[in-house]
């Protein structure tokens, strides 16, 4: 409970970043994506490294099975069920709508089998029957859920069935399945490998873990993904690389790939604070003007909310969906080591043109608008050409409001200027 509470106590320095981003959602960005919740910490040091919406209410759908899993390894633990136990399967677990094994009723199930059905393929028809194995019916197993939930200090969630399927009175927020997530890897790190699995064969099938982030980002070793047509696209990411480990939550993604590509974004710039701060003595010599990394995450969440959102019309993960790529300016940049980035000769020129960027929309009006708002905040930007850009985000027009013809100190000092006043800048370097 340590991790947890440090949480809820934070640094005066993180407080005053995190009180600039909840001032960055642009006015197009909730009325587009009122689902949308996110949030990263450090579970280490229970640092939040990220956080927008992240107290709102919001449906967890198959994220609930994080907490059927810990319920059932509690179980396993003290020793009320084991391993290679048989979980038989009602008429009532049987007829769960898809995701599924599609058991029937009177089949039986291998508890391990139930873990990995749980993590993998996220069985809604396995769910119910563990619900019903270790509450002795889903309504009471989800009354327990609750209770725990409670003692871990999830006070914002409400479980109403074990399997995560549309119940309006089943909600959480991104913070609690941030606390479930930490809960899991502190108190069970023995089961934890099973989030780790990429696939899971039962009776001659094989399955892919939902979770297509599991072996492919660097670090990244589970959690779990969800979707209900209410909550749009949810997924838990534990991710490690050193001695940091994160836990990232995003809610409400417009499809799985969008999803995706939004928690890998918000991981790297994670990871990017963390190594910055590591070393800052490198990143106070760097002599370009850079992106905070903070604020990098404010930036990658707005332009992610800006997207259409209408339903998907299928359940499931929609792993068919197309690929979304966010592309930041100085996404190069960002991806490279800071050793890389203090060869001068890999450098832009300081004498050449750069511009700072100070936000994304949906018309150019708006981002118009949004320069002639802060143009003040800065002396140095008094000569400053005003420029809405227009980028395509997966068939999405955004525009992004830059000040250009800037020298790089004039950048430079501008997004000093800009971050004293707790607003998003970044330096664009020339040619971006």
């Amino acid at each position: 409970m340590r991790t947890v509470s440090r949480m809820r106590r934070l640094h005066a320095p993180f407080l005053s970043l995190l009180l600039a981003l909840s001032v960055l959602a642009a006015p197009a960005a909730n009325a587009n994506n009122q689902r949308y919740a996110a949030f990263v910490v450090d579970q280490n040091t229970g640092v939040v490294l990220h956080s927008r919406r992240s107290e709102a209410q919001r449906y967890p759908a198959s994220l609930t099975k994080m907490m059927t899993l810990y319920m059932l390894f509690e179980a396993i633990e003290i020793g009320e069920i084991g391993i290679d136990d048989q979980i038989r399967v009602s008429a009532n677990a049987a007829s769960a709508p898809p995701s599924g094994l599609g058991l029937r009723s009177g089949d039986t199930i291998r508890v391990e089998d139930a873990i990995m059905a749980l993590v993998v393929k996220s069985a809604n028809d396995v769910a119910v029957a563990v619900g019903e194995r270790i509450g002795g019916g889903e309504a009471a197993f989800a009354s327990e859920m609750t209770e725990r939930a409670r003692a871990l200090g999830l006070d914002n969630t409400i479980f109403r069935n074990a399997s995560g399927l549309p119940n309006s009175r089943q909600t959480t927020t991104a913070q609690d399945m941030a606390r479930l997530a930490i809960a899991l890897h502190r108190d069970f790190p023995q089961y934890f490998d099973y989030f780790d699995r990429t696939e899971f064969t039962y009776r001659g099938r094989t399955y892919r873990n939902h979770n297509s982030l599991v072996g492919r980002v660097e670090g990244v070793d589970g959690l779990k993904t969800g979707y209900i047509r209410a909550s749009g696209f949810n997924v838990v990411v534990s991710a490690e690389r050193g001695e940091n480990r994160l836990i990232a939550v995003i809610m409400g993604g417009p499809t799985a790939a969008a999803r995706d590509v939004h928690a890998e974004e918000l991981l790297e710039a994670a990871f990017n604070t963390l190594e910055q701060r590591q070393d800052s003595r490198l990143f106070a010599g760097l002599t370009i003007p850079r992106l905070n990394p903070v604020r990098e995450q404010a930036i990658i969440a707005r332009e992610f909310a800006e997207l259409g959102v209408a339903a998907p019309t299928e359940m499931g993960s929609a792993q068919t969906a197309p690929a979304l790529r966010v592309v930041l300016t100085d996404e190069d940049e960002m991806a490279s080591p800071l050793s890389d980035l203090s060869s001068q000769s890999e450098m832009p020129s300081e004498n050449a043109i750069w511009s700072i960027q100070v936000g994304a929309y949906h018309t150019a009006d708006q981002a118009r608008a949004r320069l002639a708002d802060v143009a003040d905040l800065s002396p140095v930007l008094e000569q400053a050409q005003h420029a809405a850009r227009s980028v395509d985000v997966n068939g999405n027009q955004l525009w992004r409001a830059r000040f250009e013809a800037l020298s790089a100190e004039d950048a430079r000092r501008a997004c000093s200027d800009f971050g004293a006043a707790d607003e998003a800048c970044f330096a664009v370097a020339p040619g971006r």
